[in-house]
């Protein structure tokens, strides 16, 4: 009698044996030949920035994508449901600088109704216009660009006069409540002596300062004597406070950096380490540029097109699949460090601001 019961189907039991058919069929789809799982989507929404930093965008300038190749705002939301569909629950929505799309507020609405959290990087500059978007979007994580705390330097690293209004942005973003990460890209002889004054703004603000190893990418100049290694931004912090006092926090799953705090300060800081120590054994991050190129690494140039999948009417998800099967190991396959240092290596592939921070 029992057994029969157990076997009588309702519309609660069909859902879920619908809801598990829909697993087997799709979990394989984000998970590359290493068993890694991508739940991690970052859209880039525009190449442009108002902006000018130098190891993002190239001097000269970058040649923008027609806009009829980009991404409309249906497009975005489109592919970013099959995603999540598929196993994706964060979405971070990057640039350029995401906040100069004049749809951004709506882009925001629509995939805040997706069963995904919802992150942003920004430069800072614009984002007090948004602050009531972001709250009802229940976007809660934001990252801000910011490699200076002079203002002087600020001028010089982004070739624009906004750091005022960048740093009144960034209280207010704090003041606010929102999970506030503040992304430092170190270069050797431009800001590594701000250091530590970076880790004391985390003494009375609850903020974690992210310190990034510059990285190469096409039009930057990169070469290995300009980046600040994990091990000379540890050397400077044990020599200044102590190495009784700098804690060792745990790390998220799948994080790429390594935090750490000062013991009695309320924020925290961390290193992102990708050129001299890489993290790709759990990387679970996927990336879209703003013209709709799949892109499995950061540091690869091989790129998927979903946008002319999607406008022709076809399924994204066989596209989706081979970008994931094609993911290296590590690197894009530039596992060792002379591959790595290699700045010719890194020619063919875009500058970050279309790649997307």
């Amino acid at each position: 009698n029992g057994s029969r019961i157990s076997d009588r189907i309702t519309p609660s039991r069909c859902i879920k044996r619908k809801t598990a058919r829909l697993m087997k069929q799709t979990t394989p789809l984000l998970v590359d030949s290493f068993g890694r799982f991508h739940n991690y989507l970052r859209i880039s929404l525009i190449e442009k920035c108002n902006l000018r930093c130098t190891y993002c965008m190239p001097r000269e300038g970058i040649q923008l994508s027609p806009k009829s190749s980009l991404m409309s705002a249906e497009e975005i939301v489109e592919i970013a449901k099959t995603f999540v569909i598929h196993g994706v629950d964060k979405i971070r929505l990057t640039g350029g600088e995401p906040l100069l799309r004049k749809d951004f507020a709506s882009i925001l609405a629509q995939l805040s109704t997706l069963k995904a959290s919802l992150a942003l990087t920004t430069n800072g500059v614009l984002i007090d216009r948004y602050i009531d978007d972001l709250k009802r979007a229940r976007l809660q994580k934001i990252n801000f660009s910011l490699d200076t705390l002079d203002a002087d330097k600020f001028n010089t690293i982004t070739l624009r006069s906004q750091f005022k209004k960048v740093r009144e942005n960034l209280d207010l973003v704090i003041r606010e409540g929102f999970e506030t990460k503040i992304n430092a890209v170190l270069l050797k002889g431009e800001n590594e002596d701000e250091i530590i004054r970076f880790i004391e703004f985390t003494e009375k603000h609850n903020v974690n300062i992210r310190f990034i190893e510059f990285m190469p990418f096409q039009g930057n100049s990169w070469d290995q004597s300009k980046t600040v290694s994990y091990t000379e931004v540890m050397k400077r912090v044990h020599a200044h406070f102590g190495i009784e006092k700098v804690l060792r926090l745990e790390d998220a799953p799948n994080d790429t950096a390594k935090n750490y705090c000062i013991k009695g300060f309320t924020g925290s800081f961390a290193v992102i380490s990708t050129v001299t120590n890489p993290f790709c054994d759990s990387c679970n991050r996927i990336r879209l540029t703003a013209n709709g190129k799949l892109r499995n690494c950061l540091f690869s140039d091989k790129e998927q097109d979903l946008l002319t999948a999607i406008r022709a009417g076809e399924s994204i998800e066989p596209i989706v699949q081979r970008a994931l099967k094609l993911k290296k190991a590590v690197r894009a396959g530039l596992d060792s460090p002379e591959t790595f240092d290699n700045y010719h290596n890194h020619q063919t592939n875009r500058s970050m601001i279309k790649i997307g921070g």
